[in-house]
């Protein structure tokens, strides 16, 4: 992986990761683009990466991760089944981290679903999360299981399975970011181990790329997630939607037509 790759890469990654319009599925289509053997150390660049979009959350929110003890346990709560689904589908899910048509797929209908769910949830009532209870956390962590198929968008599920438990918009954002942490930060963990586990080892060169990728995803995703939250507050989620209607629809009529985006 050359350092214009990881660039690419991570801008990506930083620019995708909390908008409602799918990390990984993007991630997908740009290694494609790019003409990018999948060997295992982009897998991991593509996972570890992560840890800089995690890292801008905390730097933003800073204040909010030290209010109470009931912050952390909601968010357990809202992580583990996910946690649960990740194990047990882990097998399957890296089958379809291959699939491009899935994630086409995934990415037209999520985008027809967004321009809906302004209008569906008009009465919203919980601004923050210390208004949020265990049972609503733990529903919003079910809907999380959704994006466990590349393309659907942990974060559009989650914000959708806030504003169902009568989050308002901003509430559900961040409460997805929020979420984002654990969610990210295990995948990212159980990475490293499954690398580690297959005896593969890191050179100094690729160490220097992943610093450089998670500064760059770092950077990246603050200035995203700000540029979300207005642009949310102001227009809702339909410009999200016409975006994933665009460009899902586009990778499926190339797959009609037979040029098939594949991830090599």
């Amino acid at each position: 992986m050359s350092y214009l790759q990881a660039l690419l890469i991570a801008i990506v990654e930083g620019l995708t990761e909390f908008l409602p319009i799918s990390s990984t599925g993007h991630m997908m289509i740009t290694t494609a683009l790019l003409g990018m053997e999948v060997t295992p150390f982009v897998k991991l660049f593509t996972i570890a990466i992560q840890l800089g979009a995690i890292l801008s959350v905390v730097v933003l929110y800073f204040k909010r991760f030290f209010k109470s003890v009931n912050f952390y346990l909601k968010l357990v709560v809202a992580f583990i089944p996910c946690a649960i689904a990740g194990v047990l589908l882990g097998d399957w899910i890296d089958a379809q981290l291959e699939n491009v048509f899935g994630v086409a797929v995934a990415l037209f209908v999520g985008g027809i679903i967004l321009l809906f769910v302004d209008k569906w949830f008009k009465d919203q009532t919980i601004n923050n999360e210390e208004d949020i209870s265990y049972v609503k956390a733990l529903k919003i962590g079910l809907f999380q299981c959704l994006a466990l198929f590349p393309g659907v968008s942990r974060s559009a599920s989650t914000i959708i399975g806030g504003m169902t438990q009568k989050l308002t918009r901003q509430a559900a954002a961040e409460f997805s970011f929020f979420l984002a942490v654990p969610t990210m930060f295990a995948a990212t963990a159980k990475k490293l181990l499954d690398f580690y586990k297959e005896g593969i080892v890191i050179n100094s060169e690729e160490i220097k790329i992943l610093i450089f990728g998670n500064v760059v995803a770092f950077i990246v995703a603050v200035l995203a997630i700000k540029f979300f939250i207005g642009v949310l507050n102001k227009y809702g989620f339909k410009y999200f939607g016409v975006y994933r209607i665009i460009v899902g629809g586009v990778l499926i009529i190339l797959f009609l037509m037979g040029i098939k985006i594949a991830v090599v």
